[in-house]
């Protein structure tokens, strides 16, 4: 927890002079018992992994479970153009009877959640791999 307490920040998104640390390689919030972090990009990127982690002690040293998952405004958009486009395919199978509209609402819909699924993974093994680099590192003595 120290070492990814080092290299965290939180940061107000509003205040530009928190944005700019060097050293820091994740935003968010560590605890004593968890942690709730971002990598740190230098542009927005809406598939961003949230790391959401949880710590627990053990005889031996410390389990870390891992959750990754999309921040909630991606959530919300994702939810919201996938229900919109399936409603209108809806729509189009038993109000209008436009088998062909309705078909292309159904795959834009099937598109636009398989986007986001790549575009989340890919954002994800980056994170992944940033985040293992960082807790594999063996402090000198």
């Amino acid at each position: 927890m120290d070492q990814l307490n080092r290299v965290t920040k939180e940061v107000n998104y509003l205040d530009r002079r928190t944005q700019n640390s060097r050293g820091i390689l994740f935003n968010g919030i560590i605890g004593q018992k968890g942690f709730r972090i971002s990598k740190v990009v230098d542009k927005g990127d809406t598939f961003l992994p949230l790391i959401l982690g949880k710590v627990e002690e053990t005889p031996r040293g410390s389990i870390i479970f891992l959750n990754y998952r999309l921040f909630p405004g991606a959530i919300f958009f994702l939810a919201f153009w996938s229900l919109l486009l399936i409603g209108f395919g809806l729509f189009y199978s038993f109000g209008v009877i436009n088998y062909f509209n309705a078909s292309i609402c159904f795959v834009l819909a099937l598109f636009n959640y398989g986007l986001a699924l790549f575009f989340f993974n890919r954002q994800l093994k980056s994170s992944q791999k940033e985040f293992h680099q960082l807790i594999n590192f063996q402090m000198k003595d």
